[in-house]
C-alpha cells in the first residue's frame, strides 16, 4: 500500500505559478503510475496529467498541457505538479493518486488518492 499527502496549494492571481508536491509513503513508490486529478465545485473528477513509473512518459489533458507539468522524484517519493499561468477555470481541489497500470487515466484504476489540496485562481 502507499499512502499519499498532497501539499502546495494556495491562492493565486491569474497568470500566476504554484508547484504542488505529494509526499509517498512505503518503500514501492517507483512501481507506480502517479498522476493528477483535480475537481471544481459541481464538477466531476477529471485527469490532469500522468506520469510513469520510470518518469520516462508523461500525459496531459488537453487543458493543462504546454502550462503544466508533472515529474517525480524516486528517491524522494514524491510528486510533483507544476502549473504556470494559472486561470481561473483551474480553481479546484487537487488530488495525487497512484496506480499499478500503466498510461491509466481514469480515476477508477487509481487505488491510492491523497486528501487533496485547494487551488483557487483570482481574476
Amino acid at each position: 500500500q502507499v499512502q499519499l499527502v498532497e501539499s502546495g496549494g494556495g491562492l493565486v492571481q491569474a497568470g500566476g505559478s504554484l508547484r504542488l508536491s505529494c509526499a509517498a509513503s512505503g518503500r514501492t513508490f517507483s512501481t507506480y503510475t502517479m498522476a493528477w486529478f483535480r475537481q471544481a465545485p459541481g464538477k466531476e473528477r477529471e485527469f490532469v496529467a500522468l506520469i510513469n513509473r520510470s518518469a520516462g512518459s508523461t500525459y496531459y489533458a488537453d487543458s493543462v498541457k504546454g502550462r503544466f507539468t508533472i515529474f517525480r522524484d524516486n528517491a524522494e517519493n514524491t510528486v510533483y505538479l507544476r502549473m504556470n499561468t494559472l486561470k481561473p477555470e483551474d480553481t479546484a481541489i487537487y488530488y495525487c493518486a497512484a496506480s499499478i497500470r500503466s498510461y491509466e487515466r481514469r480515476n477508477t484504476e487509481y487505488a491510492y488518492w491523497g486528501q487533496g489540496t485547494q487551488v483557487t485562481v483570482s481574476s
